[in-house]
């Protein structure tokens, strides 16, 4: 029993050392580009500030809070689902077609899981970047809001989320194309249905409901409960993993088929 347990932890440590050499090249190419990726980052969740808070609604309160408070876990959930998407399947687009290297990374000695965990993690890494520093402006519009343990889970399993959609999504794009109109009708108008800008209860009970076969809607309860210290969604929460562990298995499925 000691010998297959050692052998457990040896594979373990090896596909997490293959891992982390998967995702070694994206984290060289992001530090290159850290300072203009965080103002490429940033420049639009303010804008979104802007336009909607102080330009619109500045006076207005959803669900009994002001509308900046409202807003910003929502902006935050946007935020990480674009970034994470984007890092993560966009690298891989390029990695397929541009420099054709995915291939040579298949015929490397690791195991499918984990390298498509090290190809995830560079969207996980992007989506909490951006998060995270949109956070820190956000606490200097509205210095009083709740950050703890289950904020940063949640925007975790948000980034997690929307980085294996997106691996997903490239391993079935054939081009560039592929992926812009992926962009469009999914990822678009998640962003602005997905509970970002406007509370689901405001909404029809037929529409209100079929939101929430979004991932990106559950994304912005959670965080927006655990930025404004209310109880946790546990639904939401459950919602989040299923999302998870269905786009890990469809990405692995897909990975599987594409090596046979």
């Amino acid at each position: 029993m000691n010998g297959i347990l050692n052998r457990i932890k040896l594979d373990s440590c090896k596909g997490a050392e293959g891992a982390y050499a998967i995702l070694w090249s994206d984290l060289v190419a992001l530090r290159r580009c850290l300072p203009n990726y965080l103002i490429a980052t940033v420049a639009a969740p303010l804008l979104y500030i802007a336009a909607f808070v102080f330009g619109l609604g500045r006076d207005i309160r959803m669900d009994g809070q002001s509308y900046l408070q409202f807003v910003i876990p929502g902006i935050i959930a946007m935020t990480a689902m674009n970034s994470s998407f984007n890092g993560a399947g966009t690298r891989l687009v390029i990695d397929q077609i541009h420099w054709r290297s995915f291939d040579e990374s298949l015929m490397a000695p690791i195991g499918q899981i984990w390298l498509l965990l090290g190809k995830a993690m560079i969207g996980v890494l992007r989506g909490l970047v951006s998060s995270l520093a949109f956070l820190i402006m956000a606490l200097i519009i509205s210095p009083n809001l709740h950050i703890g343990l289950f904020f940063l889970t949640s925007l975790l399993l948000c980034c997690l989320i929307f980085s294996f959609l997106g691996v997903f999504s490239a391993l079935l794009a054939r081009s560039y194309d592929d992926m812009i109109l992926f962009t469009s009708i999914i990822i678009m108008p998640m962003a602005f249905l997905g509970g970002t800008f406007f509370s689901l209860n405001y909404l029809p009970p037929i529409l209100k409901y079929a939101l929430y076969f979004l991932p990106l809607t559950h994304a912005s309860i959670c965080l927006r409960a655990s930025i404004l210290g209310q109880s946790v969604p546990y639904f939401s929460l459950l919602a989040m993993l299923g999302f998870l562990a269905i786009f890990v298995g469809g990405t692995l499925l897909v990975l599987r088929r594409k090596d046979a």
